[in-house]
């Protein structure tokens, strides 16, 4: 992943009124949980800076250098809350990291390719598992993982135990976690009909 670098300060501002200000003014108030020093700093930084910074950035943990008057500070975005109207942001939560040791964080799951069991044997995949829990090196962590799913056939389970990652990721979530079923279309209500009426069509286009 690629380090971004934001500008920031410090803020003494708080309460409804002030922070209002603060955001009228083309700031956007935040915070950093400090791990060396531990507490949380109140912090501020421009808007435009850090919509510009976050464009085209998807994932919920995004590494940033946060360039507080000169000093500089490895941290994690952990939250960021934005207007239910406008969609812009209104509050954002840091976290300090130590690029040298692994945190903890949550990376989506994405499937790719079609299983074998959908694309043969008719059946339907379902996917338990949204996210895994992996710890990782700030710089090295994902938007999200690409799964691989085309070789699952009828009735077969993808576990957590069977995702091969890469030695970056130290995976935490349980092995015996479900990620991927694809379940037989008599075991799924209504799809047999589904694949026998699809079948049909085939054959009337031939």
């Amino acid at each position: 992943m690629n380090q971004i670098r934001i500008k920031a300060e410090a803020r003494v501002e708080q309460g409804t009124g002030a922070v209002r200000r603060l955001r009228r003014s083309g700031m956007i108030p935040g915070s950093v949980m400090k791990m060396r020093k531990g507490g949380t700093e109140l912090i501020k930084l421009p808007e435009h800076d850090f919509l510009m910074a976050m464009r085209g950035r998807t994932g919920k943990q995004v590494l940033v250098t946060l360039d507080m008057n000169g000093t500089e500070m490895s941290a994690l975005l952990r939250e960021m809350q934005n207007d239910v109207l406008k969609g812009t942001p209104i509050h954002v939560d840091f976290s300090e990291v130590s690029l040298t040791e692994k945190v903890r964080i949550t990376v989506p799951l994405r499937f790719v390719g079609e299983a074998k069991g959908v694309k043969i044997g008719g059946g339907v995949l379902e996917q338990t598992l949204r996210s895994i829990d992996i710890d990782v090196l700030p710089g090295d962590i994902p938007e999200k993982f690409d799964i691989d799913v085309s070789s699952l056939d009828l009735d077969q389970t993808l576990f957590v135990r069977d995702l091969q990652l890469g030695d970056k990721y130290t995976i935490i979530s349980r092995g015996e976690v479900p990620v991927a079923v694809v379940k037989s279309p008599d075991a799924v209500p209504g799809a047999a009909g589904a694949a026998a009426a699809a079948s049909d069509k085939k054959e009337e286009k031939k």
